[in-house]
């Protein structure tokens, strides 16, 4: 506790002596550094634990010794989320978007562990699932945290918050620019940005931690590629067209699955996760493969060794091209999909980047060596296998560059630069057209509670209704006299008086413009009750609302007020005036 509070204080003394961008480096370095540290510990973790899990293989006889360690995995997942961390796993990516879109991106603190332990224990026992969104979402919370502790402003903490999820990536890939595109690309949506120093800086610690701790058996590399020939440009572009539609049905049956262990299978977590667990072993008693994160496999096919992905499957397949393993591969990528979901729905912690990758990989070589076996066109298959995993990420996560340069710089150089390009577009152009936000965000974009491209709806998303309210109003009562109208609107400084009866319901409002030419007309004042000066309007705004929903009534209203209610009472009113206050201030936030 004292070496923190010294750390702190050395931190900040360091603060008031460095400009701005000084600091936010320094800042993206030792961000970079803790995300890059954590993302290694966990991969070191769940790699041993299946090294672990491997070398018992060796003595007992597969599939019967390993078939449920995905189950126990997920019902300790489920036990740690509930006794040690009150339900709040903050599970995906999604999660820290909604903390940039709806809490100034103030990432909770159990959110620094809670990944890490929870999907730990499901890819670690076998959960067919990826570590590499945990990671993020871990890396991003160190980053926000960070910034809280040294009270921050708002940019530079959505910018470390990018800078941790940059490092865990970069961290768990060994890939700088897959970290930096991976911010850009899924965490800075709808973001002005422009410091990008810190975030590039940040991914190079967290990579450099990679590379100086991971072997190249835990990192993901692959060098057994062809030389690219332009004369397959065709055939990349129909594997991009099946990579797109792979990636809608991937989308469709993961939200399917989680609908039904959501809102259709009324049991407990536990049962749940009893059930989900039991799938995933026959699935795996089916298709090895599928347990875990499935790197191993991935590596194989790429590498030209698809007899590996064998290892201790019942099937006795033989020969590299023949249509038994060729169809073994093209049952697996579409299984992979179940798999994963089942694990994440039934109470398992963990991604969809791995499982992306690993269903591209499969496709891709099935795609090839179908080609190849009816001899219709001698394709390279670990070439189509390689860009394969790029389509489906891009096609799936939304996030072609990520794709891209994951790809090429696991491959150590851009000899696949081209077809990586095509297949990456036309499987992002495909899945686009589906849905125009991916599976994970799907909902929350609906629900307007995420950051989209639409900028000026972003700044709007940042105004809470309750920071538009304007309690400070006068009151007076239906049946009071004109006279006390007069004196209540002398002492006012507000235009808008608030009507309600002697047991204080809402009536109404009164505007002195309004009514102006009634309170100086001696005549008038003599015929006319308060009651029948008062206004009301169909339109009222709730505070549940969300700031668009109250423009959009400003505008069928033509008033520049608007009352206010909370659980069906009456609160205050909402002007224009304040709203397009509070928009000039979040933008100046943003921007500035």
């Amino acid at each position: 506790m004292k070496y923190f509070r010294h750390h702190q204080l050395v931190l900040k003394f360091v603060y008031s002596h460095l400009s701005r961008s000084q600091f936010l480096i320094l800042s993206g370095v030792l961000v970079g550094l803790s995300a890059g540290l954590a993302a290694v510990f966990l991969k070191i973790v769940v790699h041993n634990i299946h090294l672990l899990i491997d070398h018992q293989l060796e003595v007992f006889e597969y599939p019967f010794l390993n078939l449920f360690l995905p189950a126990i995995g997920i019902l300790l997942t489920v036990w740690v989320v509930k006794t040690f961390l009150h339900g709040r796993d903050g599970k995906g990516v999604s999660k820290i978007l909604t903390d940039i879109s709806q809490r100034s991106g103030v990432a909770a603190r159990s959110k620094m562990y809670s990944q890490m332990i929870a999907s730990g224990l499901t890819v670690g026992f076998g959960g067919s699932a990826g570590l590499e969104g945990p990671i993020a979402v871990t890396g991003a919370a160190i980053g926000s945290n960070f910034a809280r502790t040294y009270r921050l402003s708002y940019r530079e903490r959505i910018l470390l918050l990018a800078c941790g999820a940059a490092a865990g990536i970069a961290a768990v890939f060994d890939a700088p620019i897959t970290g930096v595109m991976f911010a850009i690309e899924v965490i800075l949506v709808g973001v002005v940005f422009s410091d990008f120093i810190p975030l590039i800086v940040a991914a190079v610690c967290g990579a450099l931690i990679s590379k100086i701790i991971l072997n190249d058996e835990i990192l993901i590399n692959f060098n057994s590629l062809q030389e690219f020939n332009h004369a397959n440009v065709p055939y990349y572009l129909v594997l991009g067209v099946f990579c797109g539609l792979v990636s809608v049905y991937y989308a469709k049956c993961t939200n399917r699955v989680e609908h039904f262990f959501s809102h259709q299978l009324k049991w407990n977590n536990y049962s749940k996760a009893l059930l989900g667990g039991l799938i995933i072993a026959v699935l795996c008693f089916a298709f090895p493969p599928l347990f875990g994160e499935g790197y191993g496999s991935v590596k194989s096919l790429a590498s030209a060794h698809p007899e590996e992905i064998l290892k201790g499957s019942f099937f006795n397949i033989d020969g590299y091209g023949d249509w038994p393993m060729i169809i073994f591969v093209g049952l697996i990528f579409l299984t992979k999909v179940f798999a994963t979901s089942i694990t994440l729905a039934s109470g398992g912690s963990g991604g969809n980047f791995a499982p992306s990758l690993f269903n591209g990989a499969f496709l891709g070589f099935f795609f090839a060596s179908i080609l190849n076996k009816l001899k219709f066109v001698n394709l390279p298959v670990s070439n189509f296998t390689l860009v394969g995993m790029c389509g489906i990420l891009s096609g799936v996560m939304y996030a072609p560059l990520t794709g891209i340069f994951l790809i090429a710089e696991a491959t150590g150089g851009y000899n696949l630069m081209i077809p990586l390009m095509l297949v990456s577009c036309t499987s992002y152009a495909i899945a686009k057209v589906f849905e125009p936000y991916s599976m994970d965000l799907k909902h929350l974009a609906a629900e307007k509670k995420i950051f989209t491209e639409d900028y000026d709806q972003n700044i709007l998303g940042l105004i809470k209704s309750h920071e538009v309210v304007d309690k400070d109003y006068e009151t007076i009562y239906d049946d009071s006299s004109l006279t006390e109208l007069i004196m209540v609107l002398r002492q006012s400084t507000r235009n808008i008086i608030v009507c309600k009866d002697r047991e204080e319901k809402y009536q109404g409002f009164i505007v002195f413009d309004k009514v102006r030419k009634v309170l100086l007309d001696p005549e008038l004042q003599q015929t006319l009750t308060v009651k029948e000066l008062i206004l009301t309007t169909k339109y009222r705004v709730n505070m549940d609302e969300g700031v668009d929903e109250i423009i959009a009534k400003f505008d069928a209203a033509d008033l520049w007020n608007l009352p206010a209610f909370e659980n069906g009472i009456f609160i205050g009113f909402i002007s224009k005036t304040k709203l397009l206050t509070a928009y000039r201030d979040k933008l100046k936030l943003t921007t500035s």
